[in-house]
């Protein structure tokens, strides 16, 4: 009888340690799923999670992005060219001015005392010149004495010349049409030579200053377009023209010294102003473009990680122009899916678990 219950507990230890293994297998199935359950299985290797993207084939120009200053078209700082006192100041600040217009009157009171004395010392010289004439024609005079009165006479001429160039000089003009900036001097003020006294800006058309590397060298060309943005004034673009490239390159910044011209009939711009520049590229070419995550350096190489049949591979590329986080590449087609994110869990052939990329796909 003992027996036969030991006998019946034993079964029954059995039976229940069979149903307890049932059971949880059930809830291993049932709650973690197909993927963790077949995982567990001896063999099977999980698929590694990647952010990808899709390499785009577009079209790229070989536009041309700068910064420069604007300049007057031309620009003087008047200043005297002899010594004096102000006596008078004709313009007023800020306006417009023609080529001719005096500006500024120096005192003429030496000056012009000057010019007579000369005047009198020409008129003595000439009448003695001809008297001297006279009496060699009758024989009564010398030929030294006729030079030495020619001499004289000469050199009166050239004093008055000279006077009369320095009383013109008094007269402070304007070379050319423009608009007058700030005075620096006052009526009555002793000025110089050289003093700087007012500039002159001609701003109805303005030049435009700027570089680019050398690189570019075969894309810009006398005559091309240039597209023109100031941060003074929003939301407006104006256009100008290259007119002169600098024949020698700046060796220390290694970049082409270019100048374009541009209007300003309204006088809306100023010179000085910072300026945005983009030249309009001469040639197009199809590129390939990635998100600029995807590419990894590894020493003077870069790679990236495509992913074809759901396995990943590794491909070698050669990079071209970035712009706006992405990348111009050379080495693979468009539409070929690229690895963003999750670069350091792959390797070769392994499978992966597509998940996708958060990176906006950009062109150049």
């Amino acid at each position: 009888m003992k027996k036969f219950a030991v006998g019946t507990l034993v079964i029954v230890a059995v039976v229940a340690a069979l149903g307890a293994s049932i059971h949880w297998h059930w809830i291993d199935v049932s709650y973690l799923g197909p993927r963790q359950s077949t995982a567990t299985q001896p063999g099977a290797v999980a698929a590694v999670p990647a952010e990808v993207a899709t390499a785009t084939e577009t079209v790229a120009t070989t536009d041309i992005n700068a910064i420069g200053t604007l300049q007057s078209d031309e620009s003087v700082q008047l200043a005297p060219e002899i010594a004096g006192r102000i006596a008078s100041i004709r313009f007023d600040e800020g306006q417009p001015v023609k080529a001719g217009d005096t500006l500024f009157r120096l005192d003429d009171t030496l000056a012009k005392a000057s010019e007579e004395e000369a005047r009198v010392r020409l008129n003595l010289a000439t009448s003695n010149y001809q008297r001297t004439s006279n009496m060699a024609r009758n024989g009564t005079g010398t030929g030294r004495d006729l030079d030495v009165a020619l001499a004289e006479r000469n050199t009166a001429a050239a004093l008055l010349n000279s006077q009369q160039a320095q009383l013109a000089k008094l007269d402070i003009m304007a070379p050319f049409d423009g608009v007058v900036g700030l005075r620096r001097v006052s009526t009555g003020s002793y000025v110089g030579i050289g003093t700087a006294l007012v500039n002159i800006e001609k701003i109805d058309m303005l030049k435009l200053d700027f570089k680019v590397p050398e690189a570019n060298l075969q894309n810009v060309l006398v005559g091309q377009t240039v597209e023109i943005t100031v941060d003074a004034i929003p939301g407006r673009q104006f256009t100008g023209t290259i007119y002169a490239i600098d024949p020698m390159l700046d060796v220390n910044g290694r970049a082409i010294s270019i100048r374009a011209r541009l209007a300003n009939d309204d006088l809306t711009l100023r010179p000085g102003l910072f300026a945005r520049i983009s030249v309009k590229g001469l040639h197009e070419r199809k590129v390939v473009t990635v998100p600029e995550a995807a590419v990894i350096a590894r020493g003077q190489d870069r790679f990236i990680w495509t992913v074809v049949d759901g396995k990943a591979r590794e491909t070698r590329v050669k990079v071209g122009a970035r712009k706006v986080g992405v990348v111009e590449l050379e080495g693979i087609a468009g539409g070929t899916t690229v690895v963003t994110a999750g670069h350091a869990r792959l390797r070769n052939g392994a499978a992966v678990d597509v998940v996708k990329s958060k990176i906006p796909e950009q062109a150049i």
